[in-house]
C-alpha cells in the first residue's frame, strides 16, 4: 500500500481526533498529523521508503486498522 492509498483510506474512514498511539506518543489532532505526513512525503527528495514521514504514516495506518478490528470484536463480545 502506498501513501496515496492510505490517504484515500483516511478520507473515507477518518481516525478519531485523539489517538494514544503508544505509551509515549499521543496524537492530539490526527488530521494535523496526517496532513503533516502527506506534506512531508510530497516534499521529500529521494525514495519514499527512505522518508521518515512515510514510515510514521504506515505505522499509524496499521495501528488504526488494528485498533478498529479490536473495537469491532469487543462490541460483538458485549452484545
Amino acid at each position: 500500500m502506498n501513501h496515496e492509498e492510505i490517504k484515500r483510506y483516511f478520507e473515507n474512514n477518518p481516525p478519531p481526533k485523539e489517538v494514544q498511539w503508544t505509551a509515549w506518543a499521543k496524537i492530539t489532532d490526527s488530521q494535523v498529523f496526517l496532513n503533516s505526513c502527506y506534506t512531508t512525503i510530497r516534499n521529500f527528495n529521494g525514495p519514499v521508503d527512505r522518508c521518515p514521514a512515510w514510515w510514521h504514516l504506515r505505522d499509524f495506518y496499521l495501528h488504526i486498522k488494528k485498533t478498529a478490528g479490536q473495537q469491532t470484536s469487543e462490541e460483538h463480545a458485549s452484545e
